[in-house]
């Protein structure tokens, strides 16, 4: 999580969604920096509004504007399996090693997940709370210079990021059956994406 006080902005950090490399090229432009532990530098939005927004209400002049990245919902998995393939934590029950991408998003539709397949859900986490806390900006990683853009032209800064924390290849098979069922189980994942312009 990003926090730049004068702009009124705070970007948040959807995991699998390019946010390392925005936070190493922001991170001395931001007023405030969170990058550890993981569970607060991917605060989602529930997690803000408790923990962060009434530290910000009485230290900001106005209620700061919540700005994130939303993947489309496979390539978001896919980037969670090729992920979770990385050498480090092969043997662990969150490493997809020797699971095929399919297997990967099955799991992920069932109730009780694999511990492989428990990644979250962009949909849970760019949730409107009945506050009204939400996020305002909402950009698609796969429209990414828009988003640069709109940093660049709020913060009045030129943006230079680096791949960083990319995940390793893999093949990302999924049968058009498997497709199916994500797309049933999962709606609001869908609808959140296709809710961006």
């Amino acid at each position: 999580m990003l926090v730049f006080l004068k702009e009124n902005l705070v970007l948040l950090s959807v995991p699998k969604t390019g946010t390392t490399a925005l936070h190493e090229a922001l991170k001395d432009r931001a007023d405030i920096v969170i990058s550890n532990p993981p569970e607060l530098k991917h605060s989602p939005v529930y997690r803000y509004n408790r923990w962060f927004r009434p530290m910000f209400s009485k230290v900001c002049d106005k209620e700061p504007e919540l700005c994130a990245v939303v993947r489309e919902p496979i390539s978001w998995l896919g980037s969670w399996y090729r992920y979770r393939q990385r050498p480090l934590i092969d043997g662990q029950p969150t490493s997809t090693k020797g699971v095929s991408f399919d297997d990967f998003v099955h799991s992920y539709c069932r109730g009780k997940q694999s511990p492989y397949a428990n990644v979250g859900s962009q949909a849970k986490f760019l949730e409107a709370q009945p506050n009204g806390c939400a996020v305002q900006h909402l950009f698609r990683y796969e429209n990414i210079d828009a988003y640069h853009q709109f940093l660049q032209a709020r913060l009045a800064t030129t943006l230079d990021t680096k791949k960083t924390n990319v995940s390793p290849s893999g093949d990302l098979s999924l049968s058009m059956k498997t497709e199916a069922l994500f797309r049933r189980k999962k709606p609001e994942e869908f609808e959140l994406y296709n809710s961006v312009t």
